[in-house]
């Protein structure tokens, strides 16, 4: 088995890359420190929402959630998913070219 990083320490280094790049980032639901699922629901500036997770193919994350939806939309998804799974993190990034921030963070490992 390969070692890999706790989900709660990939959540905090994506938000430090993203602050860091200049973008907007925040928890909106904590979930399992030691191996929760992460979902991303990516912005660019504050609009047009998309939902990410992670690919435990290797290839990266996938989009998943509704498509071309309004912000209430994808709400109500990750909500449904927290009901499924609360070890569900959910990350909300507000940043141009969110998709390769959660990639190189969360997917990497």
């Amino acid at each position: 088995m390969t070692p890999r990083l706790t989900a709660e320490l990939q959540v905090k280094a994506l938000i430090r890359r993203v602050h860091a790049a200049g973008g907007s980032a925040m928890v909106l639901a904590r979930g399992d420190a030691m191996s929760g699922a992460i979902l991303i629901v990516a912005l660019e500036r504050g609009a047009d929402p998309v939902c990410w997770e992670r690919d435990f193919s290797g290839s990266g994350v996938t989009r998943c959630g509704p498509v071309d939806s309004s912000p209430q939309d994808i709400e109500d998804y990750w909500h449904r998913r927290r009901r499924n799974d609360p070890d569900l993190w959910v990350v909300e990034l507000d940043i141009a070219a969110a998709e390769r921030f959660a990639a190189e963070t969360i997917a990497s490992n």
